[in-house]
């Protein structure tokens, strides 16, 4: 009997060791990451990026599924859609994303500073700013077709294109207005209207484009207007939220007046050199698109370029969370006056950025084959793709990199220095390697994106000296004023 106790003792007391040596270990792990990363602020943000991911890929789909129903009605229609999309990204809709870069700081520091009515104020002043520059895009994109014939693009696509881009014009203001609203709503860290919103105007948009094409007599008109109509929604369910929810309350207690207008210098002063930062770039793989299209087997070339490009947009959407995070995060701890918060965050997503990068590598480089037959059936591109794999996995790990440093700028209001950067760095360093590469060495597609990676690499180092070298004490100490103008000092 006392050994049957005995046994009974050590069995009972055995299970007891397993809990303490587990609970030991895991903290052992959790110390370890801790000097790796900051486990609670990397939490943190990537709570916040997934949802703007989901934000910004369902946005993004909304033009695409429009061209894809437009694509299905013969060749004609879908090489003008695709035309037309292209040139609204290039001469609109780029900028449009770039002018709303402006309320990443103000929103983003005011929300910081506990200036709330003013987040308010920027956010009409932001409206204002999109609404005026939204005619004169309009007035651009009424004119398309004569535009894209004198740009030598085949007459009948043209004017197919143009449209496509007379029934997407409306959609241009919304897209301004929705733009601004996400900004204003991403600077105080409210993402689930968002994601709700997004998603919803995704599902009633498929619906909306199939009626439009394919039940009522528009059909290919159909396509934009059902982009026009899904982005009002959008932007009519978000502002109703804005405006008459509690949780605003306090931003709208003094109503509206004519206090935005005294601040549209203020806000074009960061606007401008914001839309410029975000259309240097997209201009830059556009431009690779075109020089492509210069080569003696052109065909091939511009399709494997445009299959690049594509898939470093769809993964530059992957990256964007992270971007947005980075921007709020530092615009809101620049706000409070905590400049060291600011550059602790700054380094936990920039090491996000690396690892996220690394994982979006590895699904592309197991799976670059199944991804290319997606783009096209021919045997030949798809074989051509697997070439550029490993390029498009280094220029990821730049695009991602680049990306966060770009959020940072803009969340301490650097748009002006970082401007000047994509400058250099695309126009005067990447595109002429990739011509050099591409025509003189005839690497072809591999040169042009070659080039691409360089001006990529250079842009991030770039950004990542701004970020050291710069003063952020001057930022902080620009917060503490009440006087927004101070805060562009």
């Amino acid at each position: 009997m006392a050994m049957d106790d005995s046994s009974t003792s050590d069995g009972l007391k055995r299970p007891m060791l397993s809990p303490t040596t587990s609970l030991e270990t895991n903290k052992r792990w959790i110390v370890i990451a801790n000097k790796v990363i900051d486990v609670e602020e990397a939490k943190n943000q990537i709570l916040f990026s997934l949802p703007m991911i989901v934000v910004t890929g369902c946005f993004y789909f909304i033009n695409l599924v429009s061209v894809m129903f437009a694509g299905h009605l013969g060749e004609l229609e879908l090489a003008a859609s695709n035309l037309a999309n292209s040139w609204a990204v290039v001469s609109g809709l780029s900028f449009m994303v770039g002018l709303s870069g402006a309320l990443e700081t103000l929103c983003g520091q005011g929300y910081g500073a506990k200036m709330y009515r003013m987040l308010g104020i920027h956010l009409q002043t932001s409206c204002i700013t999109s609404f005026l520059f939204s005619i004169v895009i309009a007035i651009i994109w009424w004119n398309s077709d004569t535009i894209l014939i004198l740009l030598h693009q085949d007459p009948d696509i043209a004017k197919g294109a143009g449209v496509f881009l007379k029934f997407l014009i409306p959609g241009l203001f919304a897209y301004g207005f929705l733009q601004n609203i996400l900004r204003f709503l991403q600077a105080q860290s409210i993402i689930m209207p968002l994601v709700v919103c997004s998603v919803g105007s995704l599902v009633i948009h498929i619906g909306i484009t199939y009626v439009l094409v394919h039940w009522t007599s528009l059909g290919f008109k159909g396509a934009p207007l059902a982009v026009s109509i899904s982005i009002w929604m959008s932007v009519l369910a978000l502002g109703i939220y804005v405006l008459f929810s509690e949780r605003f309350s306090h931003i709208w207690r003094d109503g509206f007046s004519f206090e935005p207008f005294y601040y549209v210098m203020i806000n074009l002063k960061l606007a401008l050199p914001s839309a410029a930062m975000v259309c240097l770039e997209y201009w830059a793989f556009e431009l690779l698109v075109l020089l492509a299209g210069l080569m003696p087997n052109s065909e091939t070339t511009t399709s494997l370029i445009a299959m690049s490009v594509n898939t470093e947009a769809i993964a530059y959407n992957i990256s964007y969370g992270l971007s947005a995070a980075a921007s709020t995060r530092v615009a809101n701890e620049l706000g409070a006056g905590n400049p060291n918060k600011a550059k602790h965050a700054m380094v936990v997503t920039l090491k996000l950025s690396v690892l996220l990068a690394l994982l979006v590598d590895l699904a592309l480089f197991f799976g670059h084959n199944v991804w290319a037959s997606l783009f096209s059936d021919s045997a030949e591109i798809i074989s051509i793709f697997a070439t550029m794999t490993p390029l498009l996995i280094i220029s990821f790990v730049f695009d991602f990199f680049q990306g966060v440093l770009s959020g940072v700028a803009r969340g301490c209001g650097w748009q002006h220095l970082a401007v000047c950067i994509n400058l250099a760095t695309f126009y005067f360093i990447g595109m002429p390697i990739a011509g050099l590469l591409a025509f003189k060495f005839n690497l072809h597609a591999q040169g042009l994106w070659m080039g691409l990676i360089c001006g990529l690499a250079c842009q991030s180092l770039g950004l990542l000296l701004l970020t050291l070298l710069i003063r952020w004490e001057k930022v902080e100490a620009s917060t503490k004023c009440n006087t927004e103008n101070e805060l562009l000092a």
